[in-house]
């Protein structure tokens, strides 16, 4: 019994000392992903009980940043992608592809973050600042070379976007693949 009293106790302690910019970040999280599963899901399926499993969805790589995920939720939005596209036959717009590639970037990079503050940070805000500065660049240079590489390749129909999509899935998956072997064998 003492044990469970100890146990709510530093709970306690611990909401009590919980700082606001690691719930910040954390909280953006959550509305990047959502705000990706919203643009690249299709209307249709974004209402009733699937749009609560997304919101929950949402939260976990908010709760968990260093578990898997981040990754479970990149894989779910690029799905909901796929789902659209094919499925339900939604052309494809060069403007919602790059705005969910930038929140599945930025989902990642926050979720990175996130993984390096403790709840209990006391965090100086130039460093959040900085940290998504440094991130837009990244996000500008992306999409004006996708744009221009897109021009050039010259695939501009609907099949050159759905081959690169899956490409880049596969490459995806793969990269994570290796890096948890990686990690694994350290």
């Amino acid at each position: 019994m003492n044990t469970v009293v100890e146990r709510v106790r530093a709970a306690q302690y611990a909401i009590a000392r919980v700082s606001v910019a690691p719930l910040l970040v954390r909280a953006a999280i959550f509305v990047i992903v959502l705000a990706g599963f919203a643009l690249a899901f299709p209307s249709e399926v974004l209402s009733g009980r699937p749009i609560l499993f997304l919101a929950v969805a949402a939260l976990l790589p908010a709760i968990g940043p260093r578990r898997i995920w981040a990754t479970f939720t990149a894989l779910v939005t690029v799905g909901g992608w796929l789902l659209a596209t094919d499925g339900y036959g939604r052309p494809v717009a060069l403007w919602r592809l790059l705005a969910v590639a930038a929140l599945l970037y930025l989902a990642h990079t926050l979720c990175a973050l996130a993984a390096l503050l403790p709840y209990d940070a006391a965090v100086d805000p130039d460093l959040i600042s900085r940290w998504l500065v440094r991130s837009g660049a990244v996000l500008l240079g992306a999409a004006v070379l996708g744009v221009l590489l897109l021009q050039a390749a010259g695939t501009g129909g609907g099949a050159g976007h759905q081959w690169v999509t899956v490409l880049g899935l596969l490459v995806a998956v793969a990269m994570a693949a290796l890096l948890g072997w990686l990690l694994r064998r350290r």
